[in-house]
């Protein structure tokens, strides 16, 4: 069985992958609700949207530049993710490389 199969196959790889698909998952499926939701308040509720917030602006432009906010605050919660991922990852390769019969070199 080659490296890569081995690593494929085991256990802490697997665990990895399923950790990353529903971090990817739930961040993209919030993303996508929080983006579409200022079209859907503002089509469904333009009395509460148009409502002034703070000065001259409304709801809707709070919320329209929230999004923009939302997509950093979402990067770095990713960036998070990827650290604990990337670390999983080195350890994985480590106990891949130890397990080798030539002793990882290659």
């Amino acid at each position: 069985m080659s490296a890569w199969n081995q690593i494929y196959s085991a256990a802490p790889y697997r665990h990895m992958i399923k950790q990353k698909k529903r971090a990817v998952c739930a961040l993209t499926v919030f993303f996508i609700a929080y983006y579409f939701a200022l079209p859907l308040l503002v089509g469904y509720w333009p009395e509460l949207m148009s409502r002034t917030a703070w000065g001259e602006a409304n709801w809707a432009y709070l919320f329209a530049f929230s999004q923009f906010l939302m997509a950093w605050a979402i990067a770095l919660i990713y960036m998070r993710f990827a650290s604990r991922f990337d670390k999983m990852a080195d350890d994985i390769l480590a106990d891949a490389a130890k397990s080798e019969p030539d002793g990882g070199g290659g």
